[in-house]
């Protein structure tokens, strides 16, 4: 039989961002600097591992602090009431060499909706102290209304001033655990 074997994600070489169209002619770019995650794997690919991730919307980081300030308000992620983006996995199934699908379910402003994310395994190796790191880069795309995200800026022109579709890229380095 297997050992289960647990990780965490290691914040200082690990990044979640997300990019969405603004106006429909140019991509706005952020990042979440904290976060937290956990893996448990009984196998050294990885395959069927339970995958936990949680986001502190509070570190939200769009190079423009205005529009941080919109953000983290009531009118998209209402931080003050739900302070964190969770997401726990369903199912973690390999379908290429290095390729996996990941499946789970993602929470924001207490709405929980299935999401299909695709996950490139970067292999894992030793660092200079003897820790035990596999990388991931985790890709994918949601709707920010079907989570409860529906503000909505129409300019003069009739142009959106938001798009829906919320292009996520998760860089995840883990540490296994002793």
């Amino acid at each position: 039989m297997a050992t289960l074997s647990k990780w965490s994600i290691d914040p200082m070489h690990s990044e979640v961002q997300f990019k969405v169209k603004h106006l429909v002619i140019s991509t706005v770019s952020g990042f979440f600097k904290s976060f937290e995650g956990s893996v448990e794997s009984d196998d050294e690919d990885f395959e069927h591992a339970k995958i936990e991730f949680s986001i502190d919307i509070n570190s939200i980081d769009t190079n423009q602090s205005q529009r941080d300030e919109h953000l983290k308000s009531a009118e998209f992620f209402d931080a003050a009431t739900y302070p964190h983006i969770k997401f726990r996995s369903t199912s973690f199934k390999k379908t290429d060499d290095d390729e996996y699908e990941l499946k789970g379910d993602l929470t924001i402003k207490n709405v929980t909706n299935p999401v299909s994310l695709n996950v490139e395994f970067g292999g894992s190796a030793a660092d200079f102290y003897g820790n035990t790191k596999a990388g991931f880069e985790i890709t994918g795309k949601i709707n920010r209304k079907q989570f409860g995200l529906t503000w909505d800026g129409v300019t003069e022109a009739g142009s959106v001033v938001v798009g829906e579709d919320i292009k996520l890229t998760i860089n995840a380095q883990l540490i296994k655990q002793a």
